[in-house]
C-alpha cells in the first residue's frame, strides 16, 4: 500500500461514506487521483466496493515506541549482607514499560507492532524471540552495532525488599526523529500508539504533533523524573496513566484530598488531553475527559503476589478496550481487572492474560464504576 492509498484509507476508517471530492479537498489532490487510488485500493482487496466498505483485513492495530529491555533480578536467601556475596535467586525476564504495555495487549488479542532499540547481542536476540512468540511484530527494531541492549538490575533482599537496581538504557536514545519519519507508513495505520517517558523528548514531541491529531497516543510517565518531560507539553496526547505523584507534577499542586485530585485531573485535561486516568493503588483509579466526566473504579481488596507489572497490564487493558469501541465505563473495569490479574502472578506479565480471562475476572470481582463518593488518599 502506498502512503497516498494509507492516508485514503485513514480517511475511510473514519467515515466510509466519504466523497472522492471531500477526500481530494482534504488530501489536497485532484478527484481524478481519488478515484484512481481507489481503483488501486479495491484491486488490492483493501475495500470491497459499495459504500467503500473497508476488508476484513484492515484490522487496527497498536503501535508502541519505547524500551524493551532485560531484567536481571536477584533475591537472597537471607538477609543481606552488603560488600559480601549473597546466595540467593536470580531470574531473568525481557521487560520494558512499553514492551510490557504491547505484550498485555497482544496476549488480550490486538495486533501489536514494537518500534524499540536493542544492541546487536545475545540479549537483542532474546528481547526480539520473546516479542514473536508473544505475537508482536518486531520489524520496526532499530539494531544499533556495537551497542548493549537495555538492561535492569534489581538486588532484593529476602523477604523481597528492593535494595538497590541499576539501569542501563542508553541504546535506546539511538531513537530519532528521523527513524520514526522512516515508520510513517507503520505509525499512520495504527489504531493507537503507546509511548513511555523514558524515550528522548524530541520522540515525545515529534510523536504527539506528526500523528497526535489524527491516532490516539497512549503514554506512562513511567516515574515523577521521567514525568517533568510532560509538564507543559500534553496537547496532540489522547490519554496519559500518571500516579499520585506524578500528577501532582503534571497538575503542579500538590494533592492530599479527594477535591485536590478531581482539581488537578481538571488541570492535567485542560493541557489539551482526551483523558486522564490517575492510578490510586489500593483505591483503584480516577479518571476525567475533557468533556468534564469524571468516574472511580476500585477493585478491591486481594492477595498481592507481585505488584511490578499491574500498571503496564492496566494501560494494556485500556489500549486493547480503544480497540474494541468500548466507553469508558467498559474500558476501565476491564483495565482494573486486567492489572488484578497481573498482581496475581509472580511473573511481571501473567501468561494466563487474555480478553476472555480478563472479563470473566472483571465478572468475578464485580468491578464496576464506583458510586459517587469520597476518596481516601
Amino acid at each position: 500500500m502506498t502512503e497516498r492509498e494509507r492516508q485514503i484509507m485513514d480517511l475511510l476508517r473514519q467515515d466510509p461514506m466519504l466523497s472522492q471530492g471531500e477526500m481530494a479537498r482534504r488530501l489536497g489532490i485532484t478527484r481524478s487521483s481519488v478515484g484512481v487510488h481507489l481503483a488501486n485500493l479495491g484491486k488490492k482487496g483493501h475495500i470491497l466496493g459499495k459504500g467503500y466498505v473497508l476488508s476484513e483485513r484492515e484490522e487496527r492495530y497498536v503501535v508502541g515506541i519505547g524500551a524493551a529491555n532485560i531484567d536481571l533480578m536477584g533475591r537472597s536467601r537471607a538477609p543481606l549482607v552488603m560488600e559480601d556475596s549473597n546466595p540467593g535467586f536470580i531470574g531473568m525476564s525481557v521487560g520494558g514499560v512499553t514492551h510490557n504495555i504491547c505484550e498485555n495487549a497482544a496476549r488480550m488479542g490486538a495486533p501489536v507492532k514494537l518500534i524499540t532499540a536493542v544492541g546487536d547481542d545475545v540479549y537483542g536476540e532474546k528481547i526480539r524471540r520473546e516479542c514473536q512468540a508473544a505475537g508482536i511484530d518486531t520489524s520496526g527494531f532499530l539494531v544499533s552495532e556495537g551497542d548493549s541492549s537495555s538492561t535492569y538490575l534489581s538486588l532484593h533482599d529476602h523477604n523481597g525488599e528492593m535494595a538497590v537496581a541499576m539501569s542501563d538504557m542508553r541504546v535506546l536514545q539511538k531513537l530519532s526523529v528521523e527513524f520514526l519519519k522512516g515508520k510513517n507508513s507503520v505509525l499512520r495505520g495504527a489504531g493507537a500508539i503507546v509511548m513511555d517517558c523514558g524515550l528522548p523528548e524530541e520522540i515525545l514531541e515529534y510523536t504527539a504533533a506528526a500523528y497526535g491529531g489524527e491516532i490516539p497516543v497512549f503514554v506512562d510517565p513511567v516515574s515523577t523524573a521521567y514525568a517533568k518531560k510532560l509538564r507543559g507539553r500534553l496537547r496532540g496526547l489522547y490519554t496519559v496513566k500518571p500516579n499520585l505523584l506524578e500528577a501532582e507534577i503534571l497538575a503542579e499542586m500538590r494533592i492530599t484530598t479527594g477535591e485536590e485530585l478531581a482539581e488537578a485531573a481538571r488541570r492535567i485535561v485542560g493541557q489539551g488531553l482526551a483523558q486522564v486516568v490517575v492510578s490510586l493503588g489500593r483505591e483503584g483509579v480516577y479518571y476525567r475527559d475533557r468533556e468534564g466526566r469524571s468516574l472511580w473504579v476500585r477493585g478491591g481488596a486481594m492477595e498481592v503476589v507481585n505488584a511490578t507489572g499491574a500498571g503496564d497490564a492496566f494501560m494494556g487493558g485500556l489500549v486493547y478496550s480503544h480497540l474494541q469501541g468500548w466507553p469508558p465505563e467498559k474500558a476501565l473495569p476491564f483495565a482494573v481487572a486486567a492489572s488484578r490479574m497481573a498482581i496475581a502472578h509472580q511473573n511481571t506479565i501473567n501468561p494466563g492474560i487474555s480478553a476472555e480471562n480478563v472479563l470473566a475476572v472483571m465478572e468475578r470481582d464485580r468491578i464496576t464504576i464506583a458510586e459517587p463518593s469520597p476518596l481516601r488518599l
